[in-house]
């Protein structure tokens, strides 16, 4: 498990989006919780994704989004460009490329749940209108299909800017036989975080995380221990990190909900989710507050 691998960094933000009391795109708040989040942890961040809110995003707020954070920090930034519009997720990447971030995060179509077919047509799609290097995102919870692992090497294997994988469909085994096939140093990172040392344990190279809002030198030190083989130690910290895994989404409060009551508790100004995701119950702030007390 290379640097060379982890070619976005270890610990990968998947940053919310600060809106206003008025429910309007913050850049201001961005760029500064955007500057926090690599001063606590941090090293790249992953913008306009499923936790920040890109299903509420227009096109143009994801591109002022990405280019001011690209001015306030240097390093990595992926931006999520992934839509069940393959025209769409085609022109959103090919956009991305003439703001400066240093990849795109490519969600699989999701509610219409295409074929493998069609998903291999889309990531090729995607893939061949940017020069960027793809993470292809795999999320079977949120999108209804599960990219099959056939498909997956498929496209690792004959799409150059095809890179790295975003593991958020919870299967650690089949992960492993994925890892066993793909090409040398194609990179998985987590996107569950309570999967994070699983996967590391069969080769992921890092996670692109929710709990490293509040957590992210914990995890970064979990990672660490685990990359120098204390493993020991890796598990120690992942059990102190256990209730933030357990916080960070839920029925009652689905991610990003809990993320924003814990940034504003930690002083961010990042406000409320846009509707449907605004309405947190009574509980969630008091909540934040316990789940702090857990970290070491």
């Amino acid at each position: 498990m290379s640097d060379a691998e982890a070619r976005f960094g270890r610990v990968i933000t998947a940053m919310v989006t600060p809106f206003d009391d008025a429910g309007a795109l913050d850049l201001d708040a961005a760029t500064t919780l955007a500057d926090w989040l690599v001063s606590n942890g941090s090293d790249g961040l992953a913008l306009a994704g499923t936790t920040g809110e890109s299903p509420t995003l227009s096109g143009a707020e994801e591109i002022a989004l990405a280019r001011a954070v690209r001015s306030a920090v240097s390093v990595p930034i992926l931006l999520g460009t992934g839509s069940n519009d393959t025209t769409y997720a085609v022109e959103a990447s090919r956009r991305a490329g003439e703001i400066g971030v240093d990849g795109v995060l490519v969600v699989s179509p999701y509610y219409n749940r295409p074929s493998q077919a069609g998903l291999d047509h889309y990531f090729r799609s995607v893939a061949s209108a940017t020069e960027l290097p793809v993470v292809v995102y795999d999320i079977p919870a949120r999108t209804g299909r599960k990219i099959a692992t056939s498909t997956l090497l498929r496209l690792a294997h004959e799409v150059p800017n095809v890179v790295a994988l975003k593991d958020a469909a919870g299967n650690p085994a089949e992960t492993a036989k994925f890892l066993r096939d793909a090409p040398d140093g194609f990179a998985v990172y987590s996107g569950d975080d309570a999967f994070t040392l699983p996967l590391l344990s069969v080769g992921a190279v890092g996670a692109i995380s929710v709990a490293s809002h509040w957590a992210g030198r914990q995890l970064g030190e979990m990672i660490s221990a685990y990359v120098k083989g204390d493993v020991i130690e890796a598990a120690r910290i992942n059990r102190t990190l256990i209730s933030s895994y357990e916080f960070e989404s839920g029925d009652e409060a689905p991610n990003p909900q809990p993320t924003k009551a814990m940034l504003r508790l930690l002083g961010q100004k990042v406000g409320h989710g846009r509707p449907p995701m605004h309405i947190d119950p009574e509980w969630l702030a008091d909540r934040a507050r316990e789940v702090l007390g857990h970290l070491e």
